[in-house]
């Protein structure tokens, strides 16, 4: 079988034994991480495929002229990947693009990219999950920071954002998906004050505080707190017809990481129904990405709602 170079949405013959070169742009700590070491080992088994990694040096340094050439380009930001960069080299050149470049910003008319991406900005992809008929929790958007800001109310035991009233427990999420730090508040009648989650420290990923009042500045995402098992549920799409599924510990429970004897956290394999995926193939169409992963909230075997979509994601478990 002849492969094929994808230039755009076409395809053309090329002749028998030309390898495709599939790019990797992305920062060192992914590019030359375990999960995508074993990745690139498994497609240097075919004959017609050959990888190239593109140095952290030649990314940050080098213009995109310069850049190597690839017939297809797996591309992915994470913290200090200059994005606009990639975009720009893959509008000079046009490989195929495993995961959409576009999609990893948000993109105002008429005016150029914005370092505000759309997978980094929370109520962006509230948007477009909502647009594609994705289920998510109920949430209103506390807005400080723009020309007329949210009304806000607050009582013991609940808050009100703009007429959209929330009552404990319900969760406080920064706008901002870089921000990781997600507070849940608790009702008096369950002795009040709020869990604090955070990227994981050691073996923590919450803690509990006796405060129950909600943060003072900075502009968040309030959603109704929907009860699971007691696990996280994460999923992992390679293209729309495929995910991978696996559940931890929830970090809401007491905040302690469950590790196994090797250090690493403890995930389970999780069954996907054929409704979960459904969301699975809707999320991957919805954002253009390939590879992408995002969280299902989940109770009684059954998925609740989306909550986070994280764009290109290693499965934890090897």
């Amino acid at each position: 079988m002849v492969p094929t170079r994808l230039i755009n949405d076409e395809c053309k013959e090329v002749d028998a034994g030309k390898q495709v070169v599939v790019g990797i742009c992305a920062m060192e700590k992914k590019s030359q991480s375990k999960p995508m070491r074993e990745i690139l080992t498994r497609l240097e088994e075919f004959e017609y495929l050959r990888t190239l990694v593109f140095s952290e040096e030649v990314i940050l340094n080098e213009p995109v002229e310069k850049w190597p050439l690839c017939d297809c380009l797996i591309s992915f930001h994470s913290k200090g990947f200059p994005l606009a960069k990639a975009i720009d080299y893959s509008d000079l050149r046009k490989p195929f693009n495993i995961n959409d470049l576009y999609m990893q910003y948000d993109i105002k008319t008429g005016e150029s990219l914005l370092i505000t991406h759309r997978l980094r900005k929370r109520r962006k992809v509230y948007s477009i999950l909502e647009n594609e008929g994705i289920e998510l929790p109920r949430y209103a958007v506390l807005d400080r920071e723009s020309e007329h800001p949210s009304e806000l109310v607050e009582s013991e035991d609940h808050v009100e954002v703009d007429g959209e009233v929330f009552n404990k427990p319900f969760v406080e999420k920064p706008i901002s998906a870089e921000d990781h730090n997600i507070y849940i508040y608790y009702p008096t009648s369950a002795g009040g004050g709020s869990q604090r989650l955070f990227r994981k420290i050691g073996s923590r990923s919450s803690v509990y505080s006796s405060e129950s009042r909600i943060r003072k500045s900075g502009s968040f995402i309030y959603e109704e707190f929907m009860p699971t098992d007691g696990t996280d549920v994460k999923v992992y799409t390679v293209g729309p017809d495929y995910a991978h599924a696996e559940a931890r510990k929830s970090p809401a429970l007491d905040g302690k990481v469950e590790r196994d004897k090797e250090g690493k956290e403890v995930r389970y394999p999780v069954i996907l129904s054929n409704a979960e995926k459904l969301i699975a193939r809707k999320v991957c169409l919805a954002f253009k990405q390939t590879v992408c992963g995002f969280d299902l909230l989940r109770a009684n075997g059954k998925s609740l709602r989306v909550c986070d979509v994280n764009g290109f994601s290693f499965v934890k478990t090897q």
